[in-house]
């Protein structure tokens, strides 16, 4: 199954289950109907009539089970662990979610290509309890792989994702994506090791579940050798 098959099947989540559900309802229906039918038989074929009108009702409904746990697999483990570009496209030279937070080499050399800002500034659209990133702090040098602490509690949340771009370019490189709300936890980690020393911006942007970019939560950095 293809990744944009799946982004799909998550997106409608809520459609899905809603469809499913009234399918359920009525199965149900013919169910109970074919459950008095059999009972009420008098005849033997009327009672074979009745008994065969269960036994499809019962695998209707139990295929119906099958698809909603599937949906929910699909939604729930799935969909989450897929690149950040499957999930939300972003203006990025490439976008890159792996475990370990590498960059990708495309990404270290628009950077590299790109004039430094003279100095850093300080953290911007970051809420205490909501959205914060509380690690690495604003104008903190950090080197080698960084794991970043925070926040990300919001309604209707759908996924967070953090990325990294140099102070005073527009290129933002997405690192990691994960459907899991936080309290002052670990993000992800971030590795600046293939990078040139410099000042950084962290973006965590949460995506709620209608799929609406929520304003990020930006703090510069300093990566040093």
């Amino acid at each position: 199954m293809s990744a944009e098959i799946i982004r799909s099947l998550a997106t409608a989540e809520t459609l899905i289950y809603i469809v499913l559900a009234a399918i359920m309802l009525y199965t149900l229906r013919n169910l109970w109907r074919a459950w008095r039918e059999m009972r009420g038989a008098v005849f033997v074929l009327e009672r074979e009539i009745a008994l065969r009108r269960l036994s499809g009702s019962i695998t209707g409904m139990i295929f119906l089970i099958a698809l909603a746990f599937v949906e929910f697999v699909l939604a729930t483990f799935i969909a989450p662990a897929l690149p950040a570009a499957s999930l939300l496209p972003t203006p990025a030279v490439n976008l890159l979610v792996i475990p370990t937070g590498t960059l990708s080499p495309e990404f270290a050399t628009a950077i590299a290509q790109t004039a430094q800002a003279p100095s850093l500034a300080g953290t911007s659209g970051c809420i205490p309890g909501q959205l914060v990133i509380t690690s690495p702090q604003a104008g903190e040098e950090i080197t080698e792989q960084v794991e970043l602490i925070g926040t990300v509690n919001v309604a209707n949340f759908g996924f967070y994702k953090y990325e990294v771009s140099l102070e005073g370019s527009q290129v933002w490189s997405t690192i990691k994506a994960e459907r899991t709300q936080k309290s002052n936890e670990s993000l992800g980690v971030w590795d600046t090791t293939e990078l040139a020393p410099g000042n950084y911006l962290i973006r965590l942007v949460v995506v709620d579940n209608q799929g609406n970019n929520l304003d990020p939560c930006i703090v510069p950095v300093k990566v040093v050798k």
